[in-house]
């Protein structure tokens, strides 16, 4: 049995030595759930809520609204695109995809103190997807084709239009932000009403005068949907639900039961006085329907006027109008929106920020790196984030018996700065067997 430490690129994507040990021989609302282990019955261990949605982590947030309300606007100044954005309905068509690295003053502050050859932030993958306009569930205004690429979304940023411009028509001939979000919480609503039904009428066939027992709890359970949004007029997002709902629910992806960051577009005056006379009834109408979001003020024409300006004048320009971009915030929030997290890999070669969903355990984030190291799993070396700022080196955090070693059991959270040991012959072994 032989320790042999591997410092190749490939592997360690840092300068951190990765462990490697060489042998011979084969080797919304929810439900709390909790799971017995097998080692001991009489315990029980309670695992991370269970997550409604996509699981992965190349995850997407579609920016949603009525047309002319700023998505492309926004969608350019976030991503720093070109997109189409036009003073006409329907300008974008086709979804507009890009990504946006996630701003991030630990990964700022871990760059700084190796000074690496290569830096990965987190990165956020947004969609600019065509505005919807009332009926879209119905197929009004290419309403199908737009609602599918919010269905291939995961979370969605709803831009609200609170602007005045005699230049940018509105759809519905005024301003008045309450009414266009009942459009877009009922167009989508609606939605999600139809597929129901229709599945609800292929599972009857079926589970009911059929009697095939194995799609009885699907059935029942999309009865409890269609209670909840036709009777109750609520999100699928809002229901109750268990481990075993989640599960059949995330093989439907409702529209409805994706998270919401709420975008307040202003024009730059009322942004920089932080006053606009719809913001009161935007939040009383986000608080009777969707308590405890996020809203997020912005402004797109001021977000553009900073992308146009050299980096040192748009500085300058805030400093004097003491008002700042509200960019990262809105970054940042929609990548917690989606249930991601990321820890770190740190050295010299290389700084990288790698991206797992809430929740993942160890073994699982090693495999993010390569799957080598999810196959041979030992252990990982963690330290926090906190810990090595405050005391300034790997071997300080040692030094203060800060440096843990965590099993397979170990959930990752976020900002943890970890090095995997892993046995390289796992993954070799793993692959002969049949």
């Amino acid at each position: 049995m032989l320790w042999f430490f591997y410092s190749t690129n490939l592997f360690t994507k840092s300068p951190r030595l990765a462990v490697v040990l060489f042998h011979s021989g084969p080797g919304l609302c929810y439900k709390k759930s909790v799971a017995m282990s097998k080692k001991s019955k009489g315990a029980a261990a309670e695992g991370p809520p269970p997550l409604l949605g996509r699981v992965g982590t190349s995850l997407k947030v579609g920016i949603v609204g009525l047309p002319n309300v700023g998505k492309s606007t926004f969608f350019n100044v976030l991503t720093k695109s070109g997109a189409p954005a036009e003073n006409f309905p329907f300008c974008t068509i086709d979804p507009n995809e890009s990504r946006v690295a996630v701003p991030d003053e630990r990964f700022n502050h871990l760059c700084e103190s190796f000074k690496p050859a290569s830096k990965v932030p987190a990165f956020l993958h947004v969609v600019d997807i065509a505005g919807l306009v009332r009926g879209a569930h119905e197929g009004q205004g290419l309403g199908n084709a737009f609602l599918s690429h919010i269905s291939a979304c995961d979370a969605i940023f709803h831009c609200i239009r609170c602007f005045d411009d005699e230049d940018v028509t509105h759809v519905d001939g005024d301003i008045n932000p309450v009414r266009d979000l009942e459009t877009i919480s009922q167009e989508l609503r609606l939605k999600d009403e139809q597929f129901v039904s229709q599945r609800i009428s292929q599972l009857e066939k079926v589970a009911v005068r059929g009697g095939d027992k194995s799609k009885k709890p699907e059935y029942d359970l999309l009865c409890k949907v269609q209670s909840l949004l036709v009777d109750d007029k609520k999100s699928v997002r809002f229901g109750t639900w268990n481990a075993a709902d989640i599960e059949l629910l995330n093989k439907h992806l409702f529209l409805t039961a994706k998270p919401v960051v709420y975008l307040i577009n202003l024009s730059e005056k009322d942004y920089t006085r932080k006053k606009n006379k719809w913001l009161k009834d935007i939040k009383e109408w986000i608080d009777a329907h969707d308590a405890g979001a996020i809203v997020i003020p912005f402004s797109g024409v001021f977000e553009q006027k900073l992308l146009d300006m050299p980096e040192d004048e748009a500085a300058r320009y805030c400093t004097e109008n003491k008002v700042t971009s509200s960019l990262p915030k809105i970054i940042v929030n929609g990548y917690k929106a989606l249930n991601l997290q990321y820890f770190f890999t740190s050295g010299p070669d290389e700084v990288r920020a790698w991206t797992v969903q809430k929740g993942t355990k160890a073994p699982q984030a090693a495999g993010r790196i390569h799957t080598d190291f999810e196959k041979g799993f030992i252990m990982a070396e963690v330290m926090k984030y906190e810990d090595y700022k405050e005391l300034g080196s790997e071997s300080a955090v040692k030094a203060a018996g800060k440096y843990r070693q965590q099993g397979r059991n170990y959930i990752v959270e976020d900002g943890d700065i970890i090095l995997f040991k892993f046995n390289a012959g796992a993954g070799l072994t793993a692959g002969k067997k049949k």
